[in-house]
């Protein structure tokens, strides 16, 4: 793509990536979780470089923005994430993913941003549903698809996707990149570019710049600081923290052991059976699972130390697992599955193993994924979500302009009357 107005004054292009092989991983990873390096064993690790990096820039140039402390470390923007994805086959053309990333270069080919951006056929796998956008844009005569999605495939994660280098100008780099995606997407005839699970900073660039703004509603577990399981139950209500216990007594009474993998202990063998949980709840919650077998393979090389299976075992063999990746601050719950069903499992394995292994490791928050108000009862707590949408027909844009208005009011009251029915004790929030 042609050259535009940039961060700092110099030229800066555009570039469209059909591939994530087409880029080198650390480059990638230095816009994407800046100040983290990977480790041989798949994990990650604070950079000891950067301290340094931050200092030499601000002592050599005023103009350049001091560069932040650590961000959290998300594992779902990853180069290793993401291309698993493309290279296992989940996230291609055949599947209606159709990678175009997008890359914000200086004039000596230095990257200074990224997207990770697809060109797609459907609505599926993304969790901020735009479905109904689509029939009424088909009705009036107009395709809405292809369109183009900013997001993490299949995982409704909360992270950030304008993944800019901090010695950059924000900003200026947001509103380059903001522009390019509209520009990608009237040069590949798509109807719209819609941006998901945003950051919330993020999504109030986006709407200056005059992206439309949408919010939604999950449920997150946050860390104050406990000490141990106990500890988080002492600060919920009486009624609710006995019907935990009971539950958590209920799910493994039928002989049922629990177990994390994580790191060296992963094999294939797990895979194999998680893979067979996967596919049971996802043929019967989807019609067909988005992720195939080779794709956990490879996070299982490839990442195992971001990884954590929770695994419950009855008469020696596994019958259910909850899949979690693990960030610099978050536990990220995504996929659950199971042979055999339990009253109560799923919340034992997906929440309250969550919970345990996030105050165990000194992680802030647990992400447990899409929907869910049963959450609640469980510690996890209403979250806004954030995504910003850019219509090209001004007809279709307006109407959902004015959907989009009386959506963030319907959240907003919902969240606020949930939040009134917190479990924990009235002190304690």
């Amino acid at each position: 793509m042609s050259a535009s107005e940039n961060p700092d004054g110099q030229a800066a292009t555009l570039r469209i990536l059909s591939s994530l092989a087409d880029i080198d991983p650390v480059v990638w990873d230095s816009v994407a979780n800046p100040g983290w390096q990977r480790t041989p064993t798949g994990g990650f690790a604070a950079d000891p470089s950067y301290a340094s990096q931050r200092q030499l820039l601000e002592s050599i140039s005023e103009g350049l923005e001091s560069l932040p402390e650590l961000s959290d470390y998300n594992p779902f923007i990853s180069h290793t994430f993401l291309y698993a994805l493309e290279e296992s086959g989940c996230a291609c053309a055949e599947t209606g993913w159709l990678p175009r990333h997008l890359i914000l270069e200086g004039a000596d080919k230095e990257v200074w941003g990224a997207i990770p951006a697809y060109l797609k056929s459907h609505s599926q796998g993304e969790y901020v549903f735009d479905h109904g956008w689509a029939d009424a844009f088909y009705r009036a005569g107009g395709e809405y698809y292809p369109k183009l999605q900013i997001s993490v495939p299949f995982t409704p994660a909360t992270g950030r996707r304008f993944l800019l280098s901090p010695a950059i100008h924000q900003q200026s780099g947001m509103q380059a990149l903001a522009s390019g995606l509209v520009e990608v997407c009237k040069r590949s005839g798509a109807s719209s570019v819609h941006a998901t699970f945003l950051t919330k900073p993020e999504w109030d660039q986006l709407g200056d710049i005059g992206y439309l703004q949408r919010t939604d509603q999950q449920f997150h577990f946050e860390n104050p600081g406990y000490d141990s399981f106990d500890d988080f139950l002492n600060a919920l209500a009486s009624r609710k923290r006995k019907a935990i216990r009971k539950e958590r007594r209920e799910a493994i009474s039928a002989g049922i052991e629990i177990e994390w993998v994580t790191g060296s202990d992963l094999t294939e063998a797990h895979w194999d059976a998680f893979y067979a949980f996967y596919m049971d709840t996802g043929s019967r919650k989807w019609g067909r699972p988005y992720l195939n077998r080779a794709f956990f393979s490879l996070i299982g090389e490839r990442m195992a130390e971001q990884i954590l299976l929770v695994m419950a075992k009855r008469d020696g063999r596994y019958i259910a697992g909850a899949l979690n990746f693990i960030g610099s601050e978050v536990l990220f719950g995504r996929n659950w599955g199971c042979t055999e069903h339990h009253p109560f499992l799923h919340f034992e394995l997906c929440y309250y193993q969550a919970i345990e292994f996030a105050i165990q490791r000194g992680l802030k928050k647990v992400e447990a994924g899409a929907q869910g108000a049963h959450k609640l009862a469980r510690g996890y707590m209403p979250t806004t979500t954030y995504s910003a949408h850019w219509i090209a027909h001004q007809g279709l844009s307006q109407a959902v302009e004015d959907y989009l208005e009386k959506e963030r009011k319907a959240i907003s009251a919902e969240t606020s009357h949930l939040s009134e029915h917190s479990p924990f004790k009235r002190n304690e929030r």
